[in-house]
């Protein structure tokens, strides 16, 4: 079976988002759909995280000055703003062969909408192309065990090389 997964992993820091957003930028012709996850900073200080679809709009995933009762750390994720955030994104559209999501962690596994969704992209004849939490248990670490998957784990010395693996990976198919 033609392996259509493939996820990023690596300590956080490494770069996963870097090359995500250097994969959809080579993969555009493709038309990928999906969004990368960004810290908020204010005066040097991470306050929280923003999703930005990949054709620009923003909205805060989590932020330390929310209102909500899911925390990760000092982080309040806000649920329903992640998974009204996920309605406007044209994932179900035909014409939508690539799918990018940055990334599975432990505040987006908090929606259950986006772990249905995630299960269904991966079922699907689509490419998905998601980074994944390095450490994790219960459901990331089930996405981690799928027969279905290609998992590359991205460090410091690696990172470079990694652009060109994957883009190989995917272009000779999608």
């Amino acid at each position: 079976m033609e392996k259509r997964n493939i996820l990023i992993t690596g300590l956080p820091g490494v770069g996963k988002t870097t090359l995500v957003r250097k994969l959809v930028e080579r993969l555009d012709p493709f038309r990928p759909v999906g969004f990368y996850t960004e810290e908020i900073r204010e005066g040097g200080m991470r306050k929280g995280f923003e999703l930005t679809s990949l054709d620009g709009r923003k909205e805060i995933l989590s932020h330390v000055e929310g209102r909500s009762p899911y925390r990760v750390g000092r982080y309040k994720v806000d649920v329903k703003g992640f998974e009204d955030f996920l309605s406007t994104l044209s994932f179900s559209n035909p014409s939508t062969r690539l799918i990018v999501i940055d990334k599975i962690g432990k505040m987006e596994c908090y929606s259950d909408k986006f772990k249905s969704l995630l299960k269904e992209f991966l079922d699907s004849e689509k490419w998905v192309i998601a980074t994944l939490a390095f450490r994790g248990g219960g459901f990331i670490e089930e996405i981690k065990r799928r027969k279905d998957i290609k998992l590359f784990e991205i460090t410091q010395s690696n990172r470079d090389a990694m652009l060109p693996d994957i883009l190989r990976e995917v272009i000779k198919d999608v």
